[in-house]
């Protein structure tokens, strides 16, 4: 039986198909960076889209994985790295620094509640359940610029990337105790930590400061 108040798994799967094609996009922007051909397209949006979720499901012993119990999600990243690998020369021009962080930033705050969601339908402990959010918020980005041959941006900025998941994850365990509806929980955690992270590099702050 599903614990009370958490999400239907309808929505999550529409969270999680959301995140997987930012996820998806910054691949894609961060592999024309590095002028990789379709494979390398490929592979660096398959890994930033599924990175985070495959770690958390072997974390929770879930199997299948939730990439291989919803083969279209691979589907869908196999077929817009077919249609982006012709456009990467396009997209150098046209993709800024900044829409990128948005990307990052958006896809950090859905992946971190799903995460988070899927930790506690496990029947994982609160602070477990938010260091889930957390591992599935980054952990694809982390992979993404291990490739890339690049330090990981949350290890090299000194901006909190991570504390933002990890305060947007607590915001959803808050609402959820409080009796607040699942769809308006997840939307408003994920939103709160979107836009956490944009205001970190909007005004470049670090830690340690």
């Amino acid at each position: 039986m599903m614990p009370p108040h958490l999400p239907p798994g309808s929505l999550i799967r529409a969270i999680e198909v959301i995140a997987i094609l930012v996820g998806a996009f910054s691949g894609f922007i961060e592999a024309r960076r590095k002028r990789m051909d379709l494979v390398g397209v490929f592979t660096v949006a398959f890994i930033t889209a599924f990175g985070g979720g495959t770690l958390r499901d072997i974390l929770l012993d879930k199997r299948p994985l939730f990439w291989v119990a919803h083969q279209e999600y691979a589907i869908l990243t196999f077929v817009l790295a077919l249609i982006a690998a012709p456009l990467i020369r396009t997209l150098r021009q046209i993709v800024s620094e900044r829409l990128i962080v948005i990307a990052d930033a958006i896809g950090l705050g859905l992946f971190a509640i799903a995460g988070v969601s899927e930790a506690l339908r496990a029947g994982m402990p609160l602070f477990i359940a938010s260091m889930m959010g957390v591992i599935t918020g980054i952990f694809g980005g982390v992979l993404r610029d291990i490739v890339c041959n690049e330090v990981p941006m949350v290890l090299r900025d000194g901006k909190p990337y991570a504390i933002c998941a990890f305060i947007g994850c607590w915001l959803y365990l808050a609402q959820k105790h409080f009796g607040v509806a699942a769809d308006v929980a997840l939307w408003t955690s994920a939103t709160a930590i979107t836009v956490m992270r944009l205001l970190t590099w909007k005004f470049d702050m670090r830690l340690g400061r």
